[in-house]
């Protein structure tokens, strides 16, 4: 009589854990942000190596979409966009599933996949989480989340960590980020960079050198303003040097989504502008169609070539080229005529907080 129950959790956990729409499965790496879509599991992977982020909510959604569609248009000649794109991980327009065409993802590139023990982490950059269009009470709760933002100017959301003596990944959620004070979060960003042997110095190094860049960015520009915005950091867990004679970076779904074991500690469309977005008023992104053609591939302003997804990335590095520094989560940017400050704060303090870790 318990036959039908167990096959029919069965077939929940297929659908829930493995499979999902077209092929997609749960991103492996993902260490912070919403869980939101099928099942509530959060950023997808897509079989050609990409990874899918669903559309929030209007307006964060639609503000999101609408900033990668810029700075990625193809017929952009802004130059300060066109310098932003090495910052941000590539953008490939926007999928829907066939399973379910009345959702939306953002497909962006996996700036993981050429890693073979991607340590990441996320980390939130800033004075303030919320936007100027908050209201009183989302202020209060997002200030209420960790008072020292103002002060500290970023806040780690997550982390995954390799450990060599284990062989086992160790994380770190929101929760412990929040628990840091102005003591305690020196050690809790040094805990990202300790393999459980020793402390990656190096990787500590080229990822101060990639956020400088970022910097240099901020100082030069006066158009744009990010609110709960953050870094995503990457660096190379393995111990092994990658060449293409021993090693090749991990395909997506293969290591880690297999049983990994892991620890956990503590627990040419038409566009809208960035104005348009700066209202609260505006509709869903009805404008904006970016369908499937008939070879599953989505379409969008930005052109799909099989090199350019996924693929493209796998490129042979050695200790140099270890690392990776991207901004991510783009839902609060807005339009405006001054520096952006509170990130720029947030950016040197991280900096500041990294280099006094290389000096102890």
């Amino acid at each position: 009589m318990r036959t039908p129950v167990l096959i029919g959790k069965l077939r929940s956990y297929v659908t829930n854990h493995s499979v999902l729409l077209d092929g997609c499965v749960p991103f492996s790496h993902q260490v912070a942000g919403h869980k939101c879509g099928i099942s509530n599991t959060g950023v997808l992977q897509h079989p050609d190596g990409t990874i899918l982020k669903q559309l929030q909510a209007p307006p964060r959604g639609p503000r999101e979409m609408n900033f990668y569609t810029q700075v990625f248009a193809k017929d952009c000649t802004d130059k300060k966009l066109l310098d932003l794109q090495q910052h941000l991980p590539k953008f490939y327009g926007t999928w829907r599933p066939r399973e379910s065409p009345h959702e939306l993802y953002l497909k962006l590139e996996d700036v993981t996949r050429r890693f073979l023990r991607p340590c990441i982490m996320d980390v939130k950059i800033g004075r303030r989480s919320y936007d100027p269009f908050a209201s009183q009470e989302k202020r209060e709760e997002q200030i209420s989340k960790y008072p020292l933002m103002e002060e500290i100017g970023f806040l780690l959301l997550g982390m995954r960590v390799y450990q060599i003596d284990s062989n086992r990944y160790i994380t770190h959620d929101q929760f412990y980020g929040r628990s840091l004070g102005k003591d305690s979060i020196k050690n809790g960003l040094t805990r990202f960079f300790h393999n459980g042997q020793e402390l990656r110095r190096h990787a500590v190094s080229l990822i101060i050198s990639k956020i400088q860049s970022i910097l240099r960015w901020f100082e030069s520009q006066t158009q744009l303003h990010f609110y709960a915005s953050s870094l995503l950091l990457v660096y190379e867990g393995s111990p092994h040097r990658v060449n293409g004679s021993k090693h090749k970076p991990a395909e997506p779904g293969t290591e880690h989504q297999q049983g990994e074991p892991q620890s956990n500690s503590n627990n040419s469309h038409e566009t809208l502008s960035f104005q348009s977005s700066l209202t609260h008023s505006h509709p869903y992104c009805h404008d904006v169609q970016h369908e499937r053609n008939a070879n599953g591939k989505c379409g969008g302003s930005v052109a799909e070539k099989d090199e350019e997804i996924g693929m493209g990335d796998k490129k042979q590095f050695g200790q140099e080229e270890a690392v990776e520094v991207k901004m991510i989560d783009f839902a609060h940017v807005f339009p405006s005529n001054n520096p952006d400050e509170s990130y720029m704060y947030g950016l040197r303090n991280l900096l500041s907080t990294l280099e006094q870790i290389l000096k102890d």
